[in-house]
């Protein structure tokens, strides 16, 4: 847990000295002091307070360093808030960073995400995800690869990458647009986005392959959103008809042409 060092670290990062911070939150000079130095760890409620005072998501204050993080995390830091509900920036994502100060890209195989949903935040969870970079793709965003799995995105097959930018202000997805999705149901899913998080704090989820049913989930139940930026696979799409998708189809219109016929003898 980084609560202490990110404590000391946004303070003078703002430059506000211990006295002024104390009498802000309605503590003792030497109390704050304490929590800086590991020296007492403050109630739940007091932390709750600090993060609010600097305008940073809870969950980053205790599980991001952010010493270590790069310009563009600390940006995020900066401009923060609660998001669990609001969907504006969660957190600071965990990352790598290059000899360069560049962001990489991880590689999130199918095999690593059983330990995604609680090693996400983890810097030295990511630490040991592969690694790689993209020429093309902009330096100032941050991606992450993840290996799709199951046949819901087809024709996007089975087993592609999914390279995507990482949102860390979820009411910036547009309707329409295709993400990977983390929640604390689920795990990773890849799915087209219908954004209803302002009027109702849910999206709406939606499947390329017509065979799987659209369905909703709270904002609340999120941890991570990457909006789609390319996708790589070694196989081609396939051309084949499902005889299967089509039969359904055909047993709907069958319905649809019932309740018609129904509703004209009425």
């Amino acid at each position: 847990m980084y609560f202490s060092a990110n404590l000391k670290f946004l303070r003078n990062k703002l430059g506000i000295t211990q006295t002024d911070l104390a009498g802000q939150l309605g503590i003792n000079r030497s109390t704050l002091n304490n929590y800086e130095n590991k020296l007492a760890e403050p109630p739940l409620e007091l932390m709750m307070r600090f993060a609010d005072f600097f305008g940073v998501a809870l969950d980053s204050f205790l599980r991001v360093n952010f010493e270590t993080a790069s310009p563009n995390q600390l940006k995020s830091i900066l401009e923060g808030s609660d998001a669990f509900v609001k969907g504006r920036a969660l957190r600071v994502v965990a990352t790598t960073v290059g000899n360069d100060n560049v962001d990489n890209i991880e590689l999130v195989e199918a095999k690593a995400q059983a330990g995604y949903l609680s090693g996400f935040a983890d810097p030295e969870f990511i630490e040991q995800l592969p690694i790689f970079r993209l020429p093309f793709l902009s330096t100032q965003k941050k991606y992450r690869t993840f290996q799709i799995v199951g046949d819901s995105m087809l024709p996007i097959p089975p087993g592609s990458w999914i390279t995507a930018e990482y949102l860390d202000d979820w009411t910036t997805i547009k309707s329409g647009d295709a993400a990977v999705i983390l929640t604390v149901d689920d795990g990773l899913t890849f799915k087209i986005v219908e954004n209803h998080i302002e009027k109702k704090g849910l999206l709406h989820l939606i499947s390329l392959n017509p065979l799987y049913k659209p369905y909703w989930i709270k904002v609340s139940s999120v941890r991570e959103i990457w909006r789609f930026a390319l996708y790589i696979s070694p196989f081609l799409p396939s051309g084949e008809v499902d005889n299967e998708q089509i039969f359904r189809e055909i047993q709907e219109l069958k319905v649809e042409v019932k309740d018609i016929r129904r509703s004209i003898g009425s």
